[in-house]
C-alpha cells in the first residue's frame, strides 16, 4: 500500500500541481432523469426535460390492506407464475402486493426481477427496472446485488444507456451501494455503445466520492474505469482540467496507471500543444517502468495529426523509429490512417512522401516488408479507398529520388489485384524489377491468378515471364494456373504457344497430361489440324502419348467424320503394342470402343477385325450392339457381291465382322 501511495504522489505531482478535490467541467450538462413509473412503466420514451411531469406513485394515493390470507394466495400465484412461466400473471401478483405497500419474500422478489430481465424484451425490461426501482426507494434489503447486476447485463445487451444511468443514480441517492467491480464495466460497455462516455463521467466521479468519503473500497473504480474517465476527459471533452481531476483521483484511489493512461494524455497534450507536459509525462513513464512506448507515440502522432501539426508528426514518427531501432512495430492501423488523412487533408502529400523515404532509411533491412512505415501508410490509403492516392505518393517518392522500399508497393499490388487492374499490377511489377527489388513467388501467384480471372492473358503471360528471369524456384502453382484458366476458357492456340516456351525450363514439370489438354480442346473446339499439329510436336520433344491422347483424337476425328485419319491412328498404335510393348498406353475397353466405332463407320472392315482379335487376346469385352448400330446406320445397303468385284481381301472382312457382329443372321 505504501509502495502505491509513493506511486500515486509521483503521478500527482509529475503531470502537474493539482488543487483538491473539484467538480468535472462536464457535470453542468443535464441529468439524465429518474426514468421511473412503476404502475404504468414508459421509462425508455422518456426524454430529461420530462422529468417535472413523472406521475406521483400511485401505491401513494391508493394505500390497501391485505389480510393474511390474501397475502398467501397472491405469493402463491406469484411463485407458480414464474415456475410455469406465466410472465404476465406473475407481473399481476407482484403489482397487487406492492401497491398494498407488501413485497414478496426476498427470494420471490428476486426471482422475478431477474425473470423479467431474462426475457429480453423491451416491455419486461420496464417491468424489471421498475420493479428495482421501487423495490431500492422502500425496502432494499429484499433486493440482492446479483439481481441488480441482472438488469444492468441486460440493459447493456439490449444498448438501453438512459435507464442504466438511471439506475446508478437511484442506487447512489438512496445509499444503496453495489460494490463497483460487479457493474462498473457494464456501464462503460453501454456508454460506449450509445456513443460517448459523458454520461459515465458523471457516475465515476461521484462513485470516488461514495468511496473516499465512506470509505468503502469496495466501491473503488479499478483501471480500466480509470482509463474510460481518461479517454473521456482527452478525446471526447479534451479538457485538460477534466483530465487533471481524474489523474489526481486515481493518486488518491491509489490505483496505479498503466500504458493506456499515458496514452491518453500525450493524445490531449500533443492536442494543445503542451510540450513541456508531454516531457514530465514521459520522465514519468520511465519512473513507472514502462519501457514500450508504442500506445505513447501512437497518441502522441493522433494528437498532433488532430490539431493539424504535420511536422510534429513527423518527428514523432521518427523519433519513434530511432528509439526502436528501426526494428519494432510502432505503429497502429489505425494510427497510419489517422496520418495519411491529416497529411492529405492539410495538402501534404510531397511531405508525407519524404517521411516515408526517411522512415525507410532508419528501419532495419531484416524488418518484415508488412510491417514497415511505408507498408502502414500506403495500406492505409487502399483501406480508406484511396488506392490511385497511394499510386500517387509513390510517384512523388520516385520525382524525390528516393528508395522506394517493397513495402510501399506490396499494399498497391494487392489493392490492383482485388480490383483486377492487372494491367497497371503489371507495369508496376515491371517497375519494381527495374529498381532491383523482387517479389516473392506468392505474390507473383496472386497477381497471375486475378489475370487470369480478369481473362488478361498478356498480362498473365508477363507476369510468368518476368517470373522466370528472376530466378524464382516455385513456378508450379501460376503455371497450373495458367494452364487451368486457358483451358477453362477455351484457348488452346495460348496454351500451346505457353507449353511451347516454357517447356524446356527444368523449375515446370511439363508432362504428357499437359500436351492431352491442348489437343483435347483443339479436338473439342473442331480445329483438327492444330491438333495434329501439337501431337506432332508433342513426339517430337519425346513426350510419348498415352490412350488419353489417341481418344481425344479418335474423338475428333469422329465427330468431323475423318474416318482415315483414325486408321492411320490404329496402325501406329498397332505398332507400339505389337509384341506386347504397350509403351505408356492402356489398351482398355474405352479405346478399343473408340476404335471400333470409328473404323466401322468408315468401313475399314479388316482394321476392325484387326481390334476384335487384339481385344480377345486381351480379354476385353465388347458389347457388339454399338457396332451393329453403326453398321446399319453407314453401310445398310452395302453388298458383299459389289465387294468382291472390286476387292477379295475387303469382302473377306466385311463377312467375318458380320460373323463377329452376328448380322448374317
Amino acid at each position: 500500500m505504501q509502495r502505491l501511495q509513493i506511486y500515486g504522489e509521483m503521478w500527482r505531482k509529475a503531470v502537474c500541481s493539482i488543487p483538491p478535490y473539484r467538480p468535472f467541467s462536464s457535470s453542468s450538462a443535464t441529468d439524465i432523469p429518474t426514468l421511473y413509473s412503476f404502475l404504468q412503466p414508459s421509462i425508455f420514451a422518456l426524454k430529461p426535460n420530462e422529468q417535472s411531469k413523472q406521475p406521483q406513485d400511485s401505491t401513494n394515493s391508493q394505500t390497501k390492506t391485505l389480510t393474511e390470507e390474501q397475502k398467501t394466495t397472491l405469493q402463491t400465484t406469484l411463485e407458480k407464475s414464474l415456475l410455469t412461466h406465466n410472465t404476465d400473471e406473475a407481473w399481476k401478483s407482484f403489482k397487487a402486493l406492492t401497491t398494498c405497500c407488501t413485497f414478496p419474500n426476498k427470494p420471490l422478489t428476486n426471482s422475478l426481477i431477474t425473470h423479467l430481465s431474462s426475457l429480453q424484451d423491451t416491455q419486461n425490461l420496464k417491468r424489471a427496472f421498475a420493479s428495482v426501482v421501487f423495490v431500492i426507494e422502500k425496502d432494499p434489503k429484499l433486493l440482492s446485488f446479483e439481481t441488480v447486476t441482472t438488469l444492468l447485463s441486460s440493459m447493456n445487451f439490449a444498448n438501453t444507456a438512459a435507464p442504466a444511468f438511471a439506475l446508478i443514480k437511484c442506487m447512489f441517492k438512496n445509499r444503496y451501494f453495489v460494490p463497483f467491480g460487479l457493474w462498473g464495466n457494464m456501464l462503460v460497455d453501454v456508454s460506449r455503445k450509445s456513443g460517448s462516455l459523458v454520461a459515465f463521467l458523471r457516475v465515476f466521479e461521484e462513485c470516488c466520492r461514495i468511496a473516499i468519503d465512506e470509505k468503502l473500497n469496495y466501491m473503488k473504480p479499478d483501471l480500466a474505469a480509470c482509463n474510460a474517465a481518461l479517454e473521456c476527459c482527452c478525446c471526447e471533452l479534451e479538457s485538460v482540467s477534466d483530465a487533471e481531476k481524474v489523474v489526481a483521483t486515481m493518486s488518491v484511489l491509489g490505483v496505479r496507471p498503466n500504458e493506456s493512461s499515458f496514452g491518453f494524455l500525450s493524445y490531449l497534450f500533443a492536442l494543445k500543444g503542451l510540450e513541456k507536459k508531454i516531457d514530465e509525462l514521459e520522465k514519468l513513464m520511465v519512473e513507472f517502468g514502462f519501457s514500450n512506448k508504442r500506445v505513447f507515440f501512437n497518441s502522441l502522432i493522433g494528437g498532433y495529426v488532430k490539431s493539424s501539426k504535420i511536422d510534429s508528426v513527423s518527428t514523432t514518427v521518427l523519433r519513434s523509429l530511432r528509439e526502436g531501432n528501426g526494428k519494432e512495430w510502432i505503429f497502429s492501423d489505425e494510427t497510419h490512417c489517422e496520418v495519411v488523412k491529416g497529411y492529405l487533408q492539410n495538402g501534404a502529400m510531397k511531405s508525407l512522401a519524404s517521411l516515408i523515404i526517411e522512415a525507410q532509411k532508419l528501419e532495419s533491412p531484416m524488418l518484415e516488408v508488412d510491417k514497415s512505415f511505408g507498408y502502414g501508410i500506403i495500406s492505409a490509403c487502399i483501406n480508406l479507398g484511396l488506392a490511385d492516392k497511394a499510386h500517387s505518393i509513390l510517384d512523388e517518392m520516385n520525382a524525390q529520388s528516393g528508395s522506394v522500399g517493397l513495402g510501399v508497393y506490396v499494399p498497391i499490388l494487392k489493392a490492383y489485384s482485388k480490383e483486377h487492374r492487372t494491367a497497371e499490377a503489371t507495369q508496376l511489377v515491371m517497375d519494381i524489377g527495374n529498381s532491383g527489388l523482387q517479389l516473392d513467388a506468392g505474390m507473383y501467384d496472386m497477381l497471375i491468378e486475378a489475370s487470369m480471372t480478369s481473362q488478361d492473358f498478356q498480362s498473365a503471360f508477363t507476369l510468368f515471364r518476368d517470373m522466370r528471369d528472376a530466378r524464382i524456384l516455385d513456378l508450379k502453382g501460376s503455371y497450373l494456373t495458367i494452364m487451368t484458366g486457358l483451358m477453362e476458357n477455351q484457348r488452346p492456340e495460348l496454351m500451346a504457344a505457353f507449353l511451347d516456351e516454357v517447356v524446356e525450363d527444368p523449375r515446370i514439370e511439363v508432362k504428357t497430361h499437359d500436351w492431352n489438354s491442348i489437343i483435347h480442346a483443339f479436338c473439342k473446339a473442331g480445329r483438327l489440324e492444330d491438333a495434329r499439329r501439337t501431337f506432332r510436336r508433342m513426339t517430337f520433344l519425346q513426350f510419348e502419348p498415352n490412350d488419353q491422347t489417341y481418344l481425344s483424337l479418335i474423338n475428333g476425328y469422329v465427330t468431323a467424320e475423318k474416318y482415315f485419319s483414325v486408321l492411320m491412328l490404329w496402325n501406329e498404335i498397332k505398332r507400339k503394342i505389337s509384341g506386347g510393348k504397350e509403351k505408356g498406353i492402356n489398351f482398355d475397353h474405352n479405346l478399343v470402343d473408340a476404335f471400333l466405332y470409328a473404323l466401322v463407320k468408315g468401313g475399314f472392315f479388316d482394321a476392325v477385325m484387326q481390334v476384335v482379335e487384339k481385344s480377345q487376346e486381351m480379354k476385353i469385352f465388347v458389347d457388339k450392339w454399338r457396332y451393329k448400330q453403326a453398321f446399319m446406320e453407314k453401310h445398310k445397303k452395302l453388298k458383299v457381291s459389289k465387294l468382291r468385284r472390286r476387292s477379295f481381301r475387303k469382302m473377306e472382312a466385311l463377312i467375318a465382322f458380320k460373323n463377329w457382329a452376328g448380322l448374317n443372321a
